[in-house]
């Protein structure tokens, strides 16, 4: 016979499986937790460009795709925002996914932001889908590549 009391632990234990899976689904990984920290660092260094902060978070063999369609290597990429060359006054990344595949980590998200162009003393907005990818190189995760395309 069916009590009101089964019916209860069964409706409970239902919504609480329930809840345990949405945990789980939306739960993100230690290493998606650390993609997403180095993804951050590497926003607030572009802005406030650190050289050692810069190495730290890029891979040598990094290519660094501008939605002008210009290429840049490591040493250009770091050269460029150390000199002022590129100049992001602000960035805010928005929509952003995270998928871990082994050591590789695949990013995207959308930039909007402004950059200034000191020659001319003016700034443009900016506003951008923006694809990185990470790898894991010695236990740390560094940007192995980057595209952009203007939206």
């Amino acid at each position: 016979m069916i009590t009101k009391t089964k019916i209860m632990r069964t409706i409970v234990g239902t919504v609480a499986i329930c809840f345990l899976a949405a945990g789980l689904v939306l739960a993100q990984t230690a290493d998606e937790k650390n993609v997403a920290a180095a993804v951050e660092s590497l926003r607030a260094t572009m802005v406030d460009p650190d050289k050692g902060k810069l190495e730290a978070l890029v891979a040598p063999e990094l290519s660094y795709g501008h939605s002008s369609g210009k290429l840049d290597d490591k040493g250009s990429f770091i050269e460029s925002l150390m000199t002022g060359a590129s100049d992001f006054v602000s960035i805010s990344l928005q929509d952003q996914t995270i998928r871990i595949a082994g050591t590789t980590a695949i990013v995207r998200h959308k930039l909007v932001g402004e950059s200034a162009d000191k020659a001319k003393g003016t700034t443009s907005p900016i506003n951008l889908n923006v694809m990185t990818v990470w790898q894991k190189q010695g236990g740390q995760w560094k940007l192995l590549a980057r595209q952009a395309v203007k939206i």
